[in-house]
């Protein structure tokens, strides 16, 4: 089987599902990069990977366009339109790897055009399926009428090592909290903030640390002098992937307080990977697919501080929860979410779909199980 990935850029959120493509496929798999990796994304420290397999629109123009036209199968991300189409007309399978459509809502006046556009997109005579990258995604494309039962869980596989739960554990400080990303207004740093502040009042111990940078860094340092948090709060800035993981192997916490505009979410597969005990607002759509509240982790509704607090307080109040949720969600993403796993169930699902089943009785949870958007509602 010859499968071909079309989309932006590559990074090392991709990275580990591609190579265990390319080793199921025993060499016939391709990414096939339309665009440069943003510089944004290099100043926050996105390495910048090379394997064999990539090609370059640049510079494998040519090469491209022949796999688009002779690859079993194409999974499309962000990529040109036009170049679909032309897939499209082979008959042969395409996957259309999406996140969330509608971050901002339904958007009335946008729904005609939308409808519109994303039929002439995703034209329902097309071998067409969708990866569901995220919880919300199916729902958002069924109310245009589109993917109806053709629709697959799917996300972001970042994390191709299994680590050892028990040298992870040794590693754990559970007064150690982590937030991780950049400081814009979806990712609701200051939420994160406010609660540690609540629970400074009341005279709980911690230290919170903030890894990233971005448009609101001023104003959170501003209000970590303003409280007096000087001494539990700390800002080491945008640091290299590598140092990520320290900070996550470390700490006994992570939030992840993103609504709904974040449509994946790959930080949470990192810190559940680094054994982290998470609480995470339902607001992104991978909190529904990775984090089942009570076993793994905690949830709260997408912009509740109050609730938000009350879990952080909970689990700073009970370090051997964190250990349970730190290592059950070390399991969830070594395992039913791995690289290797989600590689394993496309291919057999390519197969099945490709010999004319429908695949929706492979898997009932996880990568590549059926996804139903009438059982998912928004956060």
């Amino acid at each position: 089987m010859k499968i071909l990935f079309l989309s932006n850029y590559f990074n090392h959120h991709q990275a580990p599902l591609c190579d265990a493509l390319q080793a199921l496929t025993g060499g016939n798999f391709y990414f096939a990069e339309t665009a440069s990796m943003p510089r944004e994304q290099r100043e926050l420290g996105y390495p910048q990977l090379k394997r064999d397999y990539v090609l370059r629109w640049r510079e494998d123009k040519a090469r491209i366009l022949r796999e688009l036209k002779t690859a079993d199968v194409v999974i499309a991300g962000e990529a040109p339109q036009y170049l679909l189409r032309r897939r499209f007309w082979t008959g042969k399978l395409v996957f259309r790897y999406s996140e969330r459509p509608l971050r901002q809502g339904i958007e009335a006046w946008k729904f005609l055009p939308r409808l519109l556009r994303w039929h002439w997109w995703n034209p329902s005579w097309a071998k067409l399926y969708l990866l569901s990258t995220g919880a919300y995604t199916a729902a958002d494309y069924a109310k245009f009428g589109l993917f109806l039962g053709k629709s697959f869980r799917w996300g972001y596989f970042p994390e191709g090592n299994v680590r050892n739960w028990e040298e992870l554990a040794a590693k754990k400080q559970p007064a150690e909290i982590l937030w991780c990303g950049r400081f814009l207004e979806l990712k609701h740093p200051e939420q994160a903030l406010e609660a540690a502040a609540r629970l400074q009042r009341e005279g709980y111990r911690f230290m919170l640390t903030f890894l990233g940078r971005g448009e609101q860094d001023k104003q959170l340092k501003q209000r970590v002098k303003q409280q007096n948090m000087e001494h539990c709060v700390r800002f080491p800035g945008a640091v290299p992937q590598e140092e990520v993981a320290e900070y996550m192997e470390k700490a006994g916490i992570f939030l992840f307080t993103s609504d709904k505009r974040e449509g994946w979410g790959a930080v949470l597969n990192e810190a559940m990977g680094c054994g982290c005990a998470v609480v995470a607002s339902l607001g992104p759509g991978s909190v529904p697919y990775l984090v089942k509240a009570g076993e793994n982790g905690l949830v709260y509704p997408e912009n509740n501080v109050d609730v938000l607090t009350e879990k952080l307080r909970y689990l700073l109040e009970n370090p051997k929860k964190q250990v349970v949720f730190g290592e059950k969600a070390c399991e969830t993403v070594g395992n039913l979410w791995s690289p290797q796993e989600a590689a394993r169930r496309l291919v057999a699902l390519s197969e099945a779909l490709l010999r004319g089943e429908e695949g929706r009785d492979l898997y009932q949870e996880g990568p590549c199980s059926p996804e139903d958007p009438r059982k998912k509602e928004k956060p």
